[in-house]
């Protein structure tokens, strides 16, 4: 799964609420950093959603640094963490921006808008999940924080989107034991392979994942060769019943039939070509 910048309304919302311009405004002159001058909150704040506005992210970020910095114990200081919350994410400044969210939760953790600080937080480490060839770190951070917002703030937007988003994350690590799996198959270390498939078998959240018939398939392929036919049949039976128009119970049908042991249930898919394997959508 890409870490592609899922941008929804959702990152919008609080930020939206907490956005209160007032009619003092500071000037708009952009500025790299800010030198310490005291000035009145609301010219602060406002200059910095401006910037926010324009997309100069790293602007925004110096002016609710200055709200903060100058009037600490200010409503306009609880918002203006939040604002660089949302302008570190946009910037992709995922790092300072899970900093920002954690600042939030400590400071203000019975406050309404910490659902928000929590489901960037979660989002933001869902946004640098990498492909399932490299370390999956940020997506277990993402379900581990994905999962504490749908268990904290059910019924909210945040949770209905969290949930998608497990199911995604999930999808991705059930992806990462198929990637290993399929290493082992191919250094035949079978024993290996076979934990990690039975791991996405297993597993009631990965279950759900789009990788379940490939791995009762890779479970038939592994025991034929390991000599075990009345364990593979077993693990076709369940392919055939619960995914009977798969490919790859075609192809569990028919690797099992070229040995005599054909399931009862026939496929209602096709088998696929080499081609079709290794490019979807192949000829």
């Amino acid at each position: 799964m890409p870490a592609s910048k899922s941008r929804s309304g959702l990152i919008l919302m609080t930020v939206a609420v907490a956005a209160l311009t007032v009619s003092a405004c500071a000037g708009n002159k952009p500025r790299q950093r800010l030198a310490y001058e005291e000035r009145p909150v609301e010219a602060l704040y406002n200059t910095g959603y401006q910037r926010l506005q324009s997309k100069r992210w790293t602007d925004a970020v110096d002016y609710f640094q200055e709200v903060e910095r100058q009037h600490p114990y200010s409503e306009w200081s609880r918002r203006a963490i939040l604002m660089q919350v949302y302008a570190y994410y946009q910037n992709g400044n995922y790092q300072d921006a899970i900093a920002a969210a954690d600042r939030f939760i400590a400071l203000f953790p019975g406050n309404p808008s910490a659902a928000y600080a929590f489901y960037m937080r979660a989002v933001c480490n869902f946004e640098q999940i990498v492909d399932v060839g490299r370390d999956q770190a940020y997506a277990e951070a993402a379900l581990v924080g994905l999962r504490d917002v749908a268990r904290r703030y059910p019924g909210t937007s945040y949770a209905t989107d969290a949930r998608v988003k497990i199911d995604m994350v999930n999808d991705q690590l059930a992806g990462k034991e198929m990637a290993v799996g399929r290493f082992y198959q191919r250094a035949n270390q079978p024993l290996a392979a076979l934990n990690r498939y039975k791991t996405v078998i297993g597993n009631e959240a990965f279950q759900r994942s789009s990788h379940t018939p490939e791995a009762l398939y890779r479970l038939v392929e592994v025991n034929v060769a390991l000599g075990l036919t009345e364990e593979a049949t077993r693990n076709a039976a369940v392919l055939g019943h619960n995914f009977p128009g798969s490919p790859w119970y075609a192809e569990a049908y028919a690797l099992l039939g070229e040995r005599g042991q054909q399931p009862e249930v026939k496929p209602e898919g096709k088998r696929e070509s080499w081609l079709q394997r290794l490019i979807p959508g192949g000829a």
